[in-house]
């Protein structure tokens, strides 16, 4: 097997994955995007695995861990995204940047409180 074919296509996806994490501005666009950058990781490592002929099959065993962890991150990502849906009413990832900014009202321009 020639290990250009899965590395190419492996390539092309993880591209693919990575514009879609830097252009959307949808959520859940982002975490499929993420979901796609591993699936390419997961192809090279198998490619790699059979290519090298590895007796543990480090990479196929490697490859079923990140898929766990794939499948905890969207779950867990899911759920942010549908709370924050919820409290907010939009996924749009630039309409939520000031929930990471922690805009506090200005202490120099507020009124002082009258001493009573």
């Amino acid at each position: 097997m020639h290990l250009a074919y899965p590395a190419v296509l492996a390539a092309l996806l993880f591209c693919t994955g990575l514009y879609g994490v830097l252009a959307r501005r949808n959520a859940i666009l982002v975490l499929m995007s993420v979901e796609l950058m591993l699936n390419a990781v997961n192809l090279n490592l198998v490619a790699f695995d059979v290519w090298l002929r590895d007796t543990l099959h480090a990479g196929q065993a490697l490859t079923l861990f990140t898929i766990a962890i794939a499948a905890a991150e969207i779950g867990i990502g899911l759920a942010i995204v549908l709370m924050v849906y919820r409290n907010r009413g939009t996924s749009d990832i630039d309409k939520l940047r000031d929930t990471a900014e922690g805009h506090e009202p200005d202490r120099s321009t507020a009124r002082p409180e009258a001493a009573a």
